[in-house]
């Protein structure tokens, strides 16, 4: 008799393709409320070493523990999706793994967010639509 889950599915449950290598893709479509699912996850399991933006200088680590790098270093910014992933999955280094306390999906919306907290540290005025440019300098003047 069966019990429990299969998790058939190795890029959802992995972050692996079938030759066993870090996927890309992401397994379900990002959305605006994935990706704040993956902030709010983000803000709980993350900050405490990784901090808000990702620099990797999160409160614990000013109390002494060892610092993460910054995701945006150029080496974490062109990992695979499935890597990010994988590290959250099963730890690395001085980092635990989170596999008990964060479900797959929230895995993943926590990968979608970094990729977000990415761009928005590392984008220019040309990644902006050109139609919504009007609009960054009225968010200044307020």
């Amino acid at each position: 008799m069966a019990r429990g889950h299969l998790n058939e599915d190795a890029g959802l449950y992995a972050g692996k393709g079938p030759e066993g290598k870090p996927v890309d893709t992401f397994p379900f479509p990002v959305t605006k409320d994935v990706i704040e699912r993956g902030r709010q996850r983000y803000t709980i399991y993350c900050t405490p070493c990784h901090d808000q933006l990702g620099n990797g200088d999160g409160m614990i680590v000013r109390r002494g523990y060892r610092k993460p790098p910054s995701y945006h270093i150029d080496r974490l910014r062109q990992i695979p999706n499935g890597y990010i992933y994988d590290v959250i999955t099963n730890g690395f280094g001085a980092m635990p793994d989170y596999a008990a306390q964060i479900e797959p999906r929230d895995r993943w919306a926590i990968v979608a967010f970094v990729r977000a907290l990415q761009l928005s540290q590392n984008a220019s005025v040309n990644d902006v639509p050109a139609e919504s440019r009007g609009q960054l300098s009225q968010g200044a003047a307020q």
